[in-house]
């Protein structure tokens, strides 16, 4: 059933993507920002309180509707699980600003390309070089592509193993945003309510998310250059400030030959009250140096495309094998 929860999902999200600020992102919020305001008194054990309702919850009600379900008709528990994974699945939602970059791009558009960057990461790069421009393209597009797409399939699929239907995509998912959410919080408001929400709220993500980036990082490498990619995982990683986020960009840097990472220029300033929408935490990208290979071209956007498609398939090849020697055995 995984195989053809996460095929369906997939295929609807590509042809009925979900718009930013749609009504269920908009809910999400205010859940987030009600648990903190109920749960939260201060002390380190409410920052467990608050983590714990605000995905925890959901996790358990996208449980009990999927058990409640299955007893009685698997065809309806396939369609509960297809809309959670696809309510919970983001591919197009940064997708189609990558294509809209790289289509002015092509068309000799900088201006607008860099417009649409800014419009997406909410990152002034008008005084930035055309190849700073294409790298932070490049990597937020690839942390994108692991937290909207690979994180997700990861864990639902390991729950959906032991009978938790889609339980885990809305871990991941809920997980993620609680993170981003207080990460926000902390920019806006200056300090969080709890400062150590912040922290936990990072922390847990970042055991979640601990194995699925290390596949993800296997997957590029697998579908590119396998030796630059294990190698540059090996060499480079460590230059960046989140281990899991330096892992899938050293390894898809060698799998394609670009050169990523380094610092912001100078003078490249962020929107701190937008960068909830934008994703990532500010700097998130930023590390201690750069890989080896060339420096980010056109030509390099349509190699991350093709790394990032050819990782899709591969991972649904190897789900559609173990769903059939599931079915088989």
């Amino acid at each position: 059933m995984s195989f053809f929860s996460v095929l369906l999902a997939l295929l609807l999200e590509q042809l009925k993507p979900l718009r930013g600020g749609n009504l269920i992102h908009d809910t999400l919020v205010g859940w987030v920002h009600w648990a903190g305001r109920n749960f939260d008194a201060g002390r380190p054990v409410h920052a467990w309180a608050v983590w714990s309702v605000t995905v925890l919850v959901p996790v358990l009600l996208a449980f009990g509707i999927h058990l409640s379900i299955a007893r009685h008709s698997l065809l309806v528990a396939l369609a509960w699980n297809v809309a959670v994974l696809y309510l919970t699945l983001g591919f197009r939602q940064f997708s189609h600003y990558f294509t809209d970059i790289r289509d002015a791009l092509e068309r000799g558009d900088e201006l607008r390309a860099r417009q649409l960057f800014a419009e997406w990461r909410h990152m002034d790069t008008s005084e930035l070089p055309r190849t700073e421009l294409l790298r932070h393209v490049i990597e937020h597009s690839l942390l994108a592509a692991h937290r909207h797409v690979f994180g997700v399939f990861f864990w639902f699929i390991v729950l959906a193993a032991v009978g938790l239907g889609p339980a885990g995509a809305v871990l991941y998912r809920m997980a993620e945003f609680s993170s981003r959410y207080w990460t926000y919080r902390s920019h806006t408001v200056g300090v969080p309510t709890n400062p150590s929400l912040m922290d936990l709220a990072q922390r847990l993500f970042d055991r979640l998310d601990h194995l699925p980036a290390r596949l993800t990082a296997f997957g590029f490498a697998v579908v590119g250059n396998f030796e630059d990619a294990i190698d540059s995982w090996r060499r480079h990683a460590v230059l960046w400030q989140h281990t899991s986020d330096g892992i899938i960009l050293a390894a898809a840097a060698g799998a394609v030959g670009v050169r990523l990472g380094g610092s912001s220029a100078p003078g490249l300033s962020v929107d701190r009250s937008k960068t909830f929408e934008a994703g990532a935490p500010v700097g998130a990208t930023e590390a201690e140096g750069h890989t080896g290979g060339l420096p980010p071209t056109l030509g390099h956007l349509r190699s991350i495309v093709g790394l990032v498609w050819r990782s899709v398939v591969l991972w649904m090849l190897l789900l559609a094998l173990l769903t059939l020697a599931n079915l088989t055995g």
